[in-house]
């Protein structure tokens, strides 16, 4: 069996490892920090499908034209509380990084702030920006989509992309709520890891090219993604595609270039609620931090707990990655 080796960063040398080979693809300055501060921090969380090896999604888009390395994000503002960012063809992060301290400010003056986000590529790990959100003492929540990749119960074709959504919120003892999730029964990055290392798959989480169940993970890539819980999930889908695509004006998931093929960009839509808290109730961290507490000690699992300390240790210990997958990231 072969035995993986894997090379040690500190956050700081992993996030320059990344900008640099950013650059090297074409990305300005800002596009190259944006995309190295969230894969690093996604990395570090623990969250690896979303972290380095996500980047052999964007090395390539880069190259393809999916991704305008060097587009700068349109920002516009609708009434007091809403943002809008165009992304005109590039990374989401960026949109959300030019808006993020506006957004906070909006919200703790009039008790809420949306981002509504159009035409970029798909979101990334859609929890980094809730969870930054819930850093700063407000409570977010998250929607985004893609291209199709799901098949629902009953339809011809592929109809929704993964549809993700992602919730946060600050709690006394210093470790946010959050959740980050996918609609479909499995993120297609999973799956396409799957792929790439011979693994097989769950059942329920994909058919093949011909509508029948698989384990093979090749055989998913061909056919499509299933929603969680059968038609629940597909309504879950439904509803994420009417906010991330639908409001912000973004493409509908059927109508979306794919992210890894081709040379146009998907044109993904992101929305982002922000609510300030102390606008409708005293007290929310300590009610929050008591409740979860109380939950844990029945058995609850908590959101977002494991990440987050991976993030504390990672900032103390580095981060690891592949040897492997360095070098292909490199070679890309």
């Amino acid at each position: 069996m072969k035995t993986t080796t894997y090379r040690r960063f500190t956050v700081d040398e992993a996030i320059d490892w990344v900008t640099h080979l950013c650059e090297a693809k074409g990305c300005s300055p800002t596009v190259a920090a944006s995309l190295a501060h969230a894969t690093v921090a996604a990395q570090a969380r623990g969250n690896q499908a979303v972290g380095f090896r996500h980047l052999a999604d964007y090395l390539p888009g880069f190259s393809s034209g999916r991704i305008n390395p060097r587009a700068e994000p349109r920002i516009s503002s609708a009434g007091a509380i809403i943002l809008k960012s165009d992304a005109r063809g590039g990374i989401a992060q960026l949109g959300v990084d030019r808006c993020f301290d506006s957004l906070c400010h909006t919200a703790r003056t009039n008790g809420m702030a949306t981002l509504s986000q159009c035409n970029s590529f798909t979101s990334g790990e859609l929890g980094d920006y809730t969870l930054r959100f819930a850093q700063a003492g407000l409570i977010a929540l998250a929607v985004a989509n893609g291209p199709a990749l799901v098949a629902v119960p009953g339809a011809k074709g592929k109809t929704y992309s993964t549809n993700p959504l992602s919730f946060a919120a600050p709690s006394a003892d210093g470790i946010p709520l959050l959740f980050d999730q996918a609609c479909s029964a499995a993120a297609f990055v999973n799956i396409a890891h799957a792929a790439s290392t011979g693994s097989d798959i769950p059942e329920g989480w994909a058919v093949d090219q011909d509508g029948n169940g698989t384990r093979n993970a090749l055989a998913a890539l061909s056919g499509a993604l299933l929603p969680f819980g059968g038609h629940r999930g597909a309504n879950l889908m439904l509803m994420v595609e009417v906010l991330a695509a639908g409001l912000t004006g973004a493409n509908w998931s059927l109508d979306a270039p794919s992210f890894n093929q081709g040379a146009q960009t998907p044109g993904c839509g992101l929305l982002i609620l922000v609510l300030a808290p102390e606008f409708f109730a005293t007290g929310f961290e300590q009610r929050l931090s008591s409740q979860l507490s109380r939950l844990t000690q029945m058995g609850v699992h908590r959101p977002g707990w494991e990440r987050q300390h991976s993030m504390i240790n990672a900032q103390n210990d580095g981060i690891s990655v592949p040897v492997d997958l360095l070098g292909q990231l490199s070679r890309l």
